[in-house]
């Protein structure tokens, strides 16, 4: 990956993020409300929780039909996506309380995900909430040989059907992330020096790695192995049905976002400037989805709001709707993109589209 150093031109002169700033701070301070989670990122918290580790402690204590055994697990699944997304994500990005232990707290419910704190931090505030759909610095765009999702992309034979595989691969993302994700990107990143506030002494850093890794295989393999009768092998494929639902969940909300064709993808100049600055960067290259649907908004933890999320990381998913008025009619009043689809289904349909789109033979292409 390119590590060219970027930078956003400062020159905005119509003022638009200082406008919407300063109204985005004045609906905070005229109702009188923390930017951070309330009571109901709580309720939310607990809820996700209830769904990811309840199944978990049944299958545990109870003699239970394999039938069910299934069940629980894609509920598990269910229950790992809503953790992500409503409580991890808002833990790490510094938005789920105004203490920072709590933050602290809930972002490391990334452990029991699969995940890494330090891997999460630098990939996605660092790279993806700064260097949005930028080839080469977005790692959020890269898929290996195997998916193309940027024009940018060197284009292969076998990407002609990645409308139809993609679906199979998406759901691998927290599996991946369990087996070699977490030690390629710390490597990666530890070489690259690049961090999220502090960089980390870099034995502790891969100690940290090595044992939430044993402590999650414990946790999840190891102990129904010891505690139940479950043959070894319905025990291993509950697992993989867990992360396969959660990570098809996860990878299509991430998708639904950023691998439009609504959503640009721009490069650079060759000295390293892009075209604007980084509030209007983030209009362009990020789309809403469903935002008007009560539950997508409920379940996805605003992450529906890309737009908002993009552009106040900082503030809870829970202030998105009411943000993204404002968002949205000071976008209109400077004559800026606000780029949404009004049901998530129409999202699906438009980001399958634009797989298909990018599969096609680049000399073919529309």
């Amino acid at each position: 990956m390119a590590q060219q150093t970027l930078s956003f031109s400062r020159t905005d002169s119509a003022k638009f993020f200082r406008t919407l700033n300063k109204r985005v701070n004045n609906y905070f301070k005229e109702n009188d409300i923390k930017r951070t989670g309330n009571w109901q990122i709580w309720v939310k918290t607990i809820v996700m929780f209830t769904l990811f580790l309840t199944p978990y402690f049944l299958l545990l204590t109870l003699n239970i039909p394999t039938w069910a055994q299934l069940l629980l697990t894609i509920v598990m699944g269910i229950g790992m996506a809503g953790v992500g997304m409503n409580v991890m994500h808002d833990g790490n990005h510094g938005a789920f309380s105004n203490k920072e232990w709590v933050n602290r707290l809930m972002g490391s419910s990334i452990y029991i995900l699969a995940g890494n704190v330090y891997n999460w931090k630098v990939q996605h505030n660092v790279l993806h909430h700064t260097y949005t759909n930028i080839h080469g610095h977005d790692e959020d765009l890269e898929a290996g040989r195997i998916l193309r999702f940027s024009e940018h992309t060197k284009w292969r034979k076998h990407h002609r059907f990645q409308h139809y595989y993609s679906i199979l691969l998406y759901g691998l993302l927290t599996i991946n992330w369990a087996i070699t994700t977490d030690f390629q990107q710390m490597s990666r990143y530890m070489k690259r020096k690049l961090s999220y506030g502090k960089f980390p002494n870099p034995v502790v850093n891969w100690s940290k790695l090595v044992i939430s890794k044993l402590i999650y295989i414990s946790m999840w393999i190891l102990l129904p192995l010891l505690l139940t009768d479950i043959a070894w092998y319905k025990i291993l494929i509950g697992f993989l049905i867990m992360h396969y639902v959660a990570g098809l969940i996860l990878s299509v909300v991430f998708q639904l976002a950023h691998v439009m064709d609504e959503a640009e993808m721009p490069l650079p100049e060759k000295d390293g400037t892009m075209k604007n600055t980084w509030a209007i960067h983030q209009l362009k290259t990020t789309v809403n989805f469903g935002a008007k649907s009560r539950i997508i908004n409920w379940y996805t933890g605003g992450l529906n709001h890309q737009v908002e999320h993009h552009i106040f990381p900082h503030i809870s998913h829970i202030h998105y709707d009411r943000i993204a008025e404002i968002v949205k009619a000071t976008a209109k009043e400077f004559n800026l993109p606000y780029k949404e689809y009004k049901t998530t289904r129409k999202a699906i349909i438009a980001h399958f589209k634009f797989l298909k789109q990018m599969g096609a033979r680049p000399a073919l292409q529309a």
